[in-house]
């Protein structure tokens, strides 16, 4: 989100937010407080925010539907934070008198369904159907809801727990459950748990200590729809948006000291009196001819016999000729790009994680062209991580520059 007081907050996990005229709501800001000028802007709401409606996980959404609200300031004194507490597979707001302690140990392919980290709205980007990495996490299920329920603002999850390894992750997703089942992650939060009392100054766990612990989501404007219900997954595993410690961890979990605080929102009075964004605005660009579509490529794959899954993202702008990307006419410049990403993991091994970027720009135009080519991996060991990179680039066919990196970072509680 933006700060200020027109601040405009977008869902977190990567839908692309609703189209407005940003630009021109900037210069009200900058005409109100550089030129003096009353352009109504601070008689409007602190904070406006899109809340999203509840729909099916897809890979990708060209519209996702919602409608703007507003708070007159933020933290808003209108939300109420309702503990939902965990029981054996269930979410529930009675609580219940105290029950075993819970295994959690899921495996290292745990997020496969997770989508991309920072998605732009490209097809493939999003995350998908999460039953997937459900069935593979420790999951708590709320009844169906009886009415619509809103939310705005952090989702905070609190376990009492043990570790049997001195670094353990801990994923946390809230997702919005279909009466047919499908689940759409709503928002999600990881935690490193040896920062569980400061980011600054981590400390090992105690392997068969029990400890308290906060899991803040990220923010999020969701509605529920009556009939479907709340999913809270936890995993000790989420790749590939975070790479694993370096053993596998077996957490206990005690649900009668664990709970999921969710911020519910009334509707406001303010909601239906919003002025209406104008549509968006933008300075021409240069002329470009497109001379071949630009096509993302997404890839899961899983090998039946070791379990490891890959997941590879390509694209290929192509080569010059009849292969190129796009031309600029005003410059005559012409432009190729390639792209292959590939993460790959084994389910009980997190040292086998591996990420591979390899990528290749090309420009020319006539009497001059470059070529540049770089690539990196990123491999670890239980002390380090290795990280090996290269870099060429060409100007005609003549090599101007040849680099390559070989290095070691230790690894410190992670």
């Amino acid at each position: 989100g933006l700060v200020g007081p027109w601040a405009h907050v977008f869902p977190h996990n990567g839908v692309p937010g609703p189209r407005i005229g940003f630009l021109q709501e900037a210069l009200r800001w900058w005409d109100h407080w550089l030129r003096g000028r009353d352009t109504g802007i601070m008689q409007e709401p602190m904070y406006r925010v899109w809340m999203q409606e509840s729909v099916e996980p897809r890979p990708q959404y060209d519209h996702r539907p919602g409608r703007w609200v507003a708070e007159s300031g933020w933290p808003s004194e209108r939300i109420d934070v309702r503990r939902w507490h965990l029981q054996w597979g269930r979410l529930s707001e009675s609580p219940r008198a105290a029950e075993p302690p819970l295994r959690l140990a899921t495996a290292q392919t745990t997020g496969e369904a997770a989508g991309e980290w920072c998605a732009f709205g490209s097809d493939g980007e999003m995350p998908r159907d999460q039953r997937p990495d459900d069935g593979r996490s420790l999951v708590f299920d709320g009844a169906p809801l009886a009415e619509r329920l809103e939310i705005l603002g952090e989702p905070v999850i609190h376990l009492e727990l043990e570790s049997d390894v001195p670094v353990a992750l801990l994923a946390a997703r809230l997702n919005d459950v279909a009466p047919g089942g499908a689940s759409t992650r709503v928002s999600y939060g990881l935690l490193n748990l040896t920062h569980r009392e400061s980011h600054e100054s981590p400390r090992p766990l105690e392997p068969g200590r029990r400890y308290r612990v906060r899991v803040p989501l990220n923010h999020v404007a969701h509605s529920f729809c009556p009939g479907h219900r709340l999913r809270l997954a936890l995993s000790t595993a989420y790749w590939p948006i975070a790479w694993p410690p370096p053993q596998p961890a077996v957490l206990r979990l005690w649900p009668s000291g664990s709970g999921l605080d969710l911020p519910v929102r009334p509707p406001g009075p303010e909601d239906e009196r919003l002025r209406p964004f104008d549509p968006p605005e933008a300075a021409p660009g240069e002329q470009h001819r497109p001379l071949r579509p630009f096509p993302f490529r997404r890839v899961l794959e899983r090998d039946l016999v070791s379990g490891e899954v890959v997941y590879t993202l390509s694209s290929d702008g192509g080569e010059f000729g009849n292969h190129d990307l796009a031309r600029i006419e005003a410059i005559g410049m012409e432009l190729g790009y390639r792209l292959r990403r590939t993460h790959r993991i084994e389910p009980a091994d997190p040292l086998s994680a591996s990420s591979e970027i390899t990528q290749t720009v090309r420009m020319q135009r006539p009497g001059w062209s470059i070529r540049v080519d770089t690539s990196m991996r990123l491999t670890a060991a239980s002390g380090h991580l290795r990280l090996e990179a290269t870099l060429t680039a060409h100007e005609g066919e003549r090599q101007i520059c040849d680099r390559k990196w070989d290095l070691k970072v230790t690894r410190r509680l992670f």
